[in-house]
């Protein structure tokens, strides 16, 4: 460890399938340059705000801010509004936005343009991916660690072609034209490891489907799916070598609960790894039943991994490359359930996305360390204003904002809804690994609910500078 840094060690202990867990992050002199790092993980909880993680941990534990990333080190708020198309925004004001109820349900921004914030470090329209307002691309934070020589890849718990993996790989106007952004990120990148639903061949209770009712978008077309389940999809002209070594780099797919494990486990293929799990749109989220029942009551789909082994699948793949690695998790149907008023299912995604956290932390003490390594957990916008029991008020008094209700662990806290759709809130951002210490010099405005707080485009500008290469 470098002379100049000093070791802190910050200890959860987490009750839930999961043995005592110390973080331990390391806070940087002042005076002296931030690390460089080799490996970057940016978690995020599509629509996951302060109030949807406290949902999950107030029914995991029974208490507030025991999540895994709640205890990280580094606790900070990000802005995430988008722009117009003539790139006008509305940005965030810290004051009027607890003096008028109505303030978070105006100007909000979508995935896309979220998460191309993110990415690229830009403020773009809402449906963008990965273009600005011009509708010209925008190198982004993987792209760049490619030219590096590092491994880069995302997952997801929805669609591997929707906004927010596809903002860390394509670039496309439209968030909407799945087909040919599911091609763009399978033969016109260098991504390292791919994987997300979208299978055509199952449903979304992973129940296989008549050849009529098949569809192919989310995957690149039939012609695309074909050649992947055949084991001969590459890239394209210029695309074709991934990784650098003067030949085709093939994709290898995996779809069964098995060979998810397998790969975790370390039969990792030696070329590139497309992983779709055999379901339609979400791993469990959109499966049937009461969808407004309490967490867990229906039976969950078996046969699919869950975001931390396809988490666990990807750090095997990526964790190879001698250069370090750039990975973008999501959990991606926090933001579905959410639009769908649905508390135990959002609270279900929440927990399956805060244990893939917890297998980041793993495989960073096994086989890395937090001077080389840095994990960003956070969320590209909020969704359903969601807050507790009775909160309200009109516009032109002051406002209620009530924390959720704890009803003890293992009972879904008491909650309200105030819109279906997303919202200009704040989200959170957490961070852990010496190179975080950086992250407080991108601070643009200090709440007074929430502190100090970052613009999601100075994530990449972050990201950029530690990379230092």
């Amino acid at each position: 460890m470098p002379a100049h840094h000093s070791r802190r060690l910050v200890c959860a202990v987490v009750s839930f399938m999961l043995p005592t867990l110390c973080l331990a992050a390391w806070v940087a002199t002042p005076g002296h340059a931030s690390p460089r790092v080799r490996n970057i993980v940016i978690m995020i909880s599509d629509g996951g705000g302060y109030n949807q993680a406290q949902a999950a941990s107030l029914y995991r534990y029974g208490r507030p801010d025991a999540l895994v990333f709640q205890r990280f080190p580094l606790r900070l708020a990000m802005s995430t509004f988008s722009a117009d198309e003539s790139g006008a925004t509305a940005g965030y004001d810290p004051f009027a936005a607890w003096a008028e109820f109505g303030y978070f349900l105006r100007n909000a921004t979508d995935s896309a343009a979220a998460g191309t914030a993110m990415a690229c470090g830009i403020k773009t329209y809402n449906k963008a991916i990965g273009v600005d307002l011009a509708r010209q691309p925008v190198e982004n934070i993987l792209e760049r660690a490619e030219k590096l020589g590092m491994a880069t890849g995302v997952v997801t718990t929805v669609p591997l072609s929707h906004a927010t993996p596809a903002a860390f790989v394509a670039h496309h106007p439209d968030r909407g034209a799945y087909t040919h952004i599911a091609r763009q990120m399978l033969m016109e990148s260098r991504a390292d490891v791919i994987i997300g639903c979208g299978n055509p061949l199952y449903s979304d209770d992973a129940s296989l489907v008549p050849e009529e009712k098949r569809d192919y978008q989310f995957v690149g077309g039939r012609e695309t799916w074909d050649a992947l389940v055949a084991g001969t999809l590459g890239g394209s002209r210029g695309f074709e070598d991934a990784d650098g070594d003067g030949t085709t780099d093939y994709w290898t797919l995996v779809d069964t609960l098995d060979s998810f494990r397998s790969v975790a486990a370390g039969s990792a293929p030696a070329t590139r790894l497309c992983g779709i799990p055999r379901v339609r749109s979400t791993l469990q989220q959109a499966r049937g039943g009461d969808r407004q029942a309490d967490p867990y009551v229906v039976a969950t789909n078996t046969g699919v991994p869950d975001l931390a082994l396809m988490t666990q699948a990807a750090l095997a793949v990526l964790g190879r490359d001698r250069d370090g690695f750039a990975l973008m998790v999501e959990g991606g149907a926090v933001d579905w359930a959410a639009h769908g008023h649905q508390a135990g299912r959002m609270i279900e995604e929440e927990l399956d996305f805060a244990r893939a956290v917890e297998a980041v932390v793993r495989w960073v003490e096994r086989h890395s360390n937090w001077d080389e390594t840095v994990l960003l957990v956070t969320a590209d916008h909020e969704t359903g204003g969601l807050w507790g029991p009775g909160t309200g008020g009109p516009e032109d008094d002051q406002p209620v904002f009530n924390p959720l209700e704890n009803r003890g662990q293992g009972r879904t806290p008491g909650l309200e809804w105030h819109t279906g759709g997303h919202t200009n809130s704040l989200v959170p951002l957490y961070a852990i690994g010496s190179a975080a210490e950086g992250l407080p010099a991108h601070v643009v405005g200090r709440d007074r609910v929430r502190g100090p707080y970052v613009d999601n485009t100075g994530l990449a500008s972050f990201l950029c500078r530690r990379l230092g290469r």
